[in-house]
């Protein structure tokens, strides 16, 4: 049976959605003809600069009318309340065509009809040029939902001083759990910590991680609930050793963020990514390396995924797909994030980093970024999980009955 949805403007909408179904796939029958009318695009501020962006999206959008005869009405939503101005919009069927979604919110759209398919859309359209974990976040169910046009890529910032004290080399970093286990024993005993741990923060930047490298899963699309199996244990058992034997700092459990404590040289290692190097920029801060992501049994990290999706019930489903296809191909990707400072998921398109080492060293590591827990429930499941990991670090429970116990939270929240 499927699963009530929580949401009364979701209910209406995906009654809406499937009484449009037929309509939908005529339209895609049609994808060779002439398109007119117009459509409307949300997107988001992205950085503080409104004038570059504006620009930005200028040029964009010039392009997609010249070649379509559509005219677009483009306008910038602010982040806050995004997902109930969405939701309230389009559930009264005067939203937009075209929005800006990101990973957790794709998969609760899609389950319950909101969202447009895509792939008829697509025909022999090359997905070939995309990095492969960025098309992760855009299918739910066997079926795409949306095409990417950003990624990020978390990994490990050391401490080059700190690095050089313990006796290693900046130039030869850990790859392995072994090897940084190592290192983080030697820093400690030097009287550092060995890394930073935000518990307050989102489990995709700090239990997920560890548990894809160990080689577990949370939870399948099929619902089917793995964070106690013993690969995603393993990564409960890591956490516990890092906190039990000091390799964070005592606040951890609640921490948001360790810069203070970074900047002041107390740590050897900090999770990051693009924003990081920024910071760094903007502090003049220098004496740092970074890693690529550890391994254990697999090579991967977290980095969320920006993508543009459609409502199934647009009334302008062609041009919409087509504006989705155009806001992503290489040229307006290279657009885009040289004035977002985010990473292309098109390959060809990270050549806008070249010249740019560090840039191009986290470019590097999206082929190994997941976006987090692809399932309608993902977000739901989240605060549940990190009660359970924040209790093991007091004291209160072991990996495993953490583990058991979120698993059983996992379970609670399906089942309503």
């Amino acid at each position: 049976m499927k699963k009530t949805w929580i949401w009364l403007p979701v209910l209406s909408l995906a009654l809406a959605a499937c009484s449009q179904e037929d309509g939908s796939d005529d339209a895609s029958s049609n994808s060779d003809g002439d398109m007119s009318g117009e459509i409307t695009v949300w997107v988001h501020p992205y950085t503080g600069d409104a004038e570059s962006e504006g620009a930005m999206w200028d040029e964009i959008v010039a392009d997609y009318e010249s070649e379509h005869g559509v005219t677009v009405n483009l306008e910038t939503i602010p982040w806050a309340n995004r997902d109930q101005k969405i939701l309230t919009a389009l559930a009264a069927n005067n939203g937009p065509d075209v929005f800006y979604a990101i990973p957790d919110q794709m998969p609760q759209y899609a389950d319950v009809g909101m969202l447009l398919e895509l792939d008829s859309y697509l025909g022999d359209y090359d997905l070939e040029n995309f990095v492969e974990s960025s098309l992760v976040s855009v299918q739910w169910q066997d079926k795409t939902y949306g095409l990417p046009i950003l990624q990020e890529a978390y990994t490990l910032f050391y401490n080059t001083d700190i690095v050089e004290e313990i006796g290693e080399d900046p130039e030869n970093l850990p790859e392995t759990w072994e090897e940084f286990t190592a290192w983080s024993e030697k820093a400690v005993e030097a009287g550092y910590y060995a890394h930073s741990f935000q518990g307050g923060g989102s489990m995709n930047g700090t239990l997920y991680p560890y548990l894809w490298q160990a080689g577990g899963e949370v939870l399948t699309a099929d619902d089917e609930v793995k964070i106690n199996e013993p690969e995603a244990v393993e990564a409960f058992e890591l956490i516990n050793t890092m906190y039990q034997d000091g390799w964070i700092p005592e606040d951890s459990i609640t921490a948001m963020a360790h810069n203070e404590q970074w900047f002041n040289g107390e740590i050897m290692a900090i999770t990051g990514s693009g924003n990081t190097l920024s910071l760094f920029e903007s502090e003049g801060y220098e004496s740092f390396a970074m890693a690529a992501p550890l391994t254990n049994q697999e090579q991967v990290t977290y980095g969320t995924t920006g993508m543009f999706v459609a409502p199934s019930n647009t009334d302008n489903p062609e041009a919409a797909a087509e504006f989705i296809k155009h806001v992503t191909n290489e040229e307006n990707q290279r657009r885009f994030n040289t004035v977002t400072k985010y990473i292309p998921t098109r390959e060809a398109a990270k050549d806008i980093f070249d010249g740019q080492p560090h840039l191009e060293q986290i470019a590097s590591y999206t082929q190994y970024a997941l976006p987090g827990v692809i399932h309608p429930k993902g977000r739901d499941i989240m605060p549940s999980i990190q009660a359970e990991l924040q209790s093991m670090m007091a004291g209160e429970k072991s990996p495993q009955e953490a583990a058991d116990a979120a698993a059983e939270a996992i379970e609670n929240v399906l089942a309503q």
